[in-house]
């Protein structure tokens, strides 16, 4: 087998490695690593919780001294920070690595000090092999260190007319139980869940991610500018981080708001400033945020240009033009102004279909 095959093959295992803490890394990014003798595997590891070991240096330990000599293949570029963990970079260079291969550089080292050190110290350093696969792995860590703002996901369900409830409300449920399952895992992955008042009161829903792993429990985010949540509202029930923002001028006055977080935000007629919402849960290390809401907020998000990716879930029912509309979207007087959308994956799911689209420019 070629080098360039041999690089190829550890990295993707890497990859798949990293995958493994999809759900569980908060705020760190998912990273996998390996270490190789040609073609043999000595070590492997992919970092699990945030303030516990990383990938590379779960992958030594298991390598134990034929880590001396060896290529790491790493997903993403070794810390060379002190942070809750000791420098990743320290821990190499003692090990006595060869070679090193990385796939993404890490937007939020300082100047590539961590690759400065590794070749200081003699290693060989190779970077961007599955550049872009590692990055998509890790987009919202990413859009938060580089744009300095959450990865946006809008999750949304509809019949085949568009439609997303009967014109009373009743929306429960259009798609099926796989499509519904398929939902959790997405938000599992999330960093927060973001909902507006109108689903609240519409629907008192609960946005939490229900799958078999443990201690899965992504922030809960109301849009609340009047405080108008209820008291015995499953989103006030203080089992998971709840954060609710309002406008200045609102203040709670009763104890229905005692178990979660209130903050007080920019706002105007239209609502909260969405900008400010992003700005304040970037701050709070959310990475990726999923917004499920009502169509009003839904097309808030999208006209204001902060949607990055659209997750549409349609059912093989009609629910006729009584009924509720996707989006709320400004009106349109000419076809060159409307909203692009690009496919990045389509597949069945149960008896629906999901599609993750992306805006185009």
């Amino acid at each position: 087998m070629n080098q360039v095959t041999l690089d190829h093959m550890h990295m993707a295992h890497a990859l798949r490695l990293a995958e493994r803490g999809l759900y569980t890394t908060q705020p760190n990014p998912r990273v996998g690593c390996v270490v190789a003798h040609g073609e043999e595997v000595v070590g492997e590891g992919w970092h699990v919780h945030a303030g516990e070991a990383h990938a590379e240096v779960l992958a030594l330990r298991a390598a134990g001294v034929r880590a001396h000599g060896a290529t790491v293949y790493v997903t993403l570029e070794p810390c060379g920070l002190q942070g809750r963990t000791p420098p990743c970079v320290d821990a190499l260079i003692a090990a006595g690595i060869a070679r090193v291969v990385i796939a993404s550089e890490d937007a939020s080292q300082h100047a590539g000090d961590a690759l400065a050190r590794l070749r200081k110290a003699g290693i060989e350093v190779e970077t961007g092999l599955m550049r872009e696969t590692a990055r998509g792995l890790n987009r919202g860590f990413f859009s938060r260190i580089e744009r300095d703002r959450p990865w946006l996901r809008l999750k949304l369900a509809m019949s085949l007319d568009g439609r997303t409830a009967l014109a009373n409300g009743a929306s429960k449920w259009i798609t099926g139980a796989a499509a519904r399952a398929d939902v959790q895992r997405w938000r599992a992955r999330s960093s927060a869940i973001l909902t507006g008042i109108g689903s609240v009161l519409a629907d008192d829903p609960r946005l939490t991610a229900r799958i078999d792993e443990t201690h899965i429990a992504p922030l809960r985010v109301v849009l609340d500018r009047d405080l108008r949540t209820p008291a015995g509202a499953h989103l006030l029930d203080g089992s998971v981080p709840t954060l609710v923002f309002h406008a200045q001028g609102s203040t709670p006055q009763d104890g229905r708001f005692d178990h979660v977080e209130c903050l007080a935000s920019a706002s105007d007629a239209a609502g909260l400033e969405l900008r400010t919402v992003l700005r304040v849960l970037a701050e709070r290390g959310c990475n990726e945020v999923q917004v499920e809401a009502g169509p009003r907020l839904a097309g808030a998000w999208l006209a204001a240009g902060l949607v990055d990716e659209l997750l549409l879930y349609i059912a093989p029912v009609l629910l006729g033009d009584a009924a509720q509309p996707l989006l709320a979207l400004p009106r349109l007087d000419d076809l060159a102004a409307r909203w692009r959308m690009q496919v990045v994956e389509q597949g069945q799911v149960g008896e629906d279909w999901r599609l993750l689209l992306r805006p185009q420019a």
